[in-house]
Formats: structure tokens, sequence, C-alpha cells
């Protein structure tokens, strides 16, 4: 069977692609319906069920930890102009901590 799309129109071909979507659909579910048959047959032959297996054989999981979120750290640093303004000595320096330097004070009396 040959379809010429060249054609047809957008709405023909809108319908052809939803009756093969529809037909593929149904071809997997049978697919998926004949492959449980003949794996419950198998699994029969040997004195068991399917669903016996399939259970047993799962892989023991260790359950997974919770990612801890990262504590944030203490700030070691405090702005001597405003004491709310903090720095952990960690990362980009703050503004006020490099003019603070560039002033000439020492980060040890910075230090909280």
């Amino acid at each position: 069977m040959e379809l010429d799309f060249k054609s047809k129109s957008a709405k023909e071909l809108e319908k052809i692609l939803s009756d093969v979507k529809k037909a593929l659909a149904n071809a997997q579910a049978r697919d998926r319906r004949e492959a449980r048959k003949a794996a419950e047959k198998a699994a029969a032959e040997f004195g068991f069920s399917l669903s016996e297996l399939t259970d047993d054989e799962k892989p023991a999981r260790k359950a997974k930890k919770a990612a801890k979120p990262k504590a944030a750290s203490k700030p070691k640093f405090a702005n001597p102009a405003d004491r709310s303004q903090t720095w952990t000595g960690k990362g980009r320096q703050p503004n006020w901590y490099r003019a603070e330097v560039e002033k000439g004070t020492d980060p040890a009396k910075m230090k909280i």
C-alpha cells in the first residue's frame, strides 16, 4: 500500500498521522500482551508464576539518604562600620572588605 502524500491536504495528512499513532499504540499493546503470555508460559514450565520471578529478582536497593543541605558557613569577618555586614572568608570578597583592606585596615582587626 503506497500513499501519495504530496497530493494530500494538511487535514488529510493529520488524519493519516492520527490513524497511524492509534494503530502503533494498539500494536505495541498487543506485543506487550503476547510477550507477557510467553513469559508466563516460560515461568510456568519451571513451576513459577511470573510475579514470583519479577518480585524475587529485583535487586535490593539501598535507601538513598536525603541530601543534606549544606550548612551555611559561620562568618569570620565583620564590617567595622556596620557589624551586620559579615563575610565567611570564602568566595568573592565583599566590597566593604576590599575597601577596608585598601584603606590599610588589618584583616585581623575585622575578624569576629
